[in-house]
């Protein structure tokens, strides 16, 4: 057997690299999964790559309410309850210096990275309370617990969830419900070739060079892959970590030691 068997999850950001692979990981080790995420194409790509009947879509935009209700309404339609809720839908936003960004360029990444995860907690929460319990994980960063330049909205937003993840982890002990965060260092994809190819225009800089620069400052000499963390959140939705709740799981390559 399998270490999410009958286990049910939604994974939001479902159809990005890191989504995909903890969607892939999840099917494999028992689970049934809902993959949610505002880009249709991708998704059916996403389904199709992990095949079987063990995994499906929702399209849902996490910053309305509405759409969170739904996507927990269909893992429990189809699969009859939700386990594992996977926020980990998320943006970088622009690269710049504080006093550059548009309020409304704030207010869109909060929106997604903040907002959106806690509509999906106030969805989460009744269905999993429903099932006896459950596993939330969310997906944060080392910018949630280290401060970077330039991105000042991604960073607060990162380090919100980290706020809002141990307010839930506290209210929710009592109903058998965990939460954790997972917070990565730079994973190959494109939220960080985006980001390295902001900061590398900011300061002059290509964005390869960038790349190799930011490399050689992680203790391991390289960027995570997605699958890398997707074990990590594997642990964390599994009843092997069913004394693990209201922590900050780095998965870093060493990077805030």
């Amino acid at each position: 057997m399998g270490r999410l068997e009958n286990k049910v999850a939604v994974i939001t950001g479902g159809a990005g690299e890191i989504g995909q692979a903890a969607g892939a990981l999840f099917v494999a080790q028992g689970a049934q999964v809902v993959l949610a995420d505002l880009n249709e194409d991708r998704l059916r790509d996403a389904v199709a790559a992990i095949g079987g009947n063990n995994v499906s879509y929702a399209v849902a935009d996490v910053t309305r309410a509405a759409d969170n209700a739904a996507m927990v309404a269909a893992a429990e339609e189809r699969y009859g309850g939700l386990d594992i809720f996977l926020a980990n839908a998320g943006v970088e936003g622009k690269v710049k210096p504080i006093p550059d960004f548009d309020e409304s360029e704030f207010d869109s990444v909060l929106n997604v990275n903040v907002k959106g995860v806690f509509l999906g907690l106030q969805s989460a929460i009744p269905a999993m309370k429903r099932r006896g319990g459950g596993s939330i994980v969310i997906t944060s960063s080392v910018a949630g617990v280290e401060g970077y330049a330039n991105v000042s909205p991604y960073v607060t937003s990162k380090h919100a969830v980290v706020g809002m993840m141990r307010s839930a982890a506290k209210e929710c002990a009592a109903d058998n419900i965990r939460v954790n965060t997972v917070n990565p260092s730079p994973v190959e994809g494109r939220m960080i070739s985006s980001l390295n190819s902001g900061m590398g225009e900011l300061v002059g800089i290509g964005a390869e060079d960038l790349k190799a620069a930011s490399m050689a400052g992680i203790p391991m000499q390289r960027y995570g892959r997605p699958e890398e963390i997707a074990q990590v959140m594997l642990f964390l939705a599994s009843d092997d970590a069913s004394w693990v709740t209201g922590s900050v799981y780095l998965a870093d390559g060493g990077n805030t030691a």
